[in-house]
């Protein structure tokens, strides 16, 4: 199986000393199961909704195309960034984040199975992370028209001791291997990435 992981730093695994992140917890869970996951981490930091949208589909069609024998998935992660403020307004604003994950989601779920996970707390801002409160839903909602699974990381990780103490450990923003392993945890635990991967 060759699966597409495309999002942010949160993707990426920054801050992980081990390097693995959620998105190498994972694949190595399905490993675990007896399916050979080759996962391609899409992952940039900074990247908001507007630059995954700029890059997705030639880095994905790079990785997917030509590999009719393989199962093939795409998952991203996406939208704590757009709510940055910079110059005294968001970095995307949410309308036009709800427009990058929409175009997104039609042209991936058109082709492959795809997923969305939800942007993870803003620990380091409580103004910020009340916009991504309010963003995380209006993303599960969009998910709909597309019948594409959404996994809602703002509540279950704004709880965590995990994640919470990993962030304030290092640089406030991004968790630890144990914050990470929480991701990976709660991604293991969801029936639609299982049903992908042998669960």
């Amino acid at each position: 199986m060759r699966a597409c992981f495309v999002g942010d730093s949160f993707t990426a695994g920054v801050g992980d000393a081990t390097t693995l992140g959620w998105v190498g917890r994972c694949a190595a869970a399905a490993w675990g199961r007896g399916v050979a996951v080759t996962a391609y981490n899409l992952g940039i930091r900074r990247d908001t909704s507007a630059d995954i949208r700029r890059r997705a589909e030639a880095e994905v069609l790079a990785r997917l195309v030509g590999t009719p024998g393989d199962a093939q998935a795409v998952v991203f992660c996406l939208g704590l960034n757009d709510t940055t403020f910079e110059d005294g307004m968001p970095r995307v604003p949410t309308e036009q984040t709800l427009d990058n994950a929409a175009a997104l989601l039609d042209w991936s779920a058109a082709r492959w199975p795809t997923l969305l996970l939800g942007p993870p707390p803003a620990l380091h801002d409580a103004v910020q992370d009340a916009r991504v409160a309010a963003l995380s839903p209006l993303l599960e909602a969009l998910t709909e028209r597309f019948a594409v699974p959404f996994l809602p990381l703002h509540a279950a990780l704004s709880h965590s001791s995990a994640w919470r103490g990993g962030a304030a450990r290092g640089d406030g923003v991004h968790p630890d291997a144990a914050g990470y392993a929480t991701v990976a945890a709660l991604v293991e635990a969801w029936e639609p990435w299982l049903e992908l991967t042998g669960g």
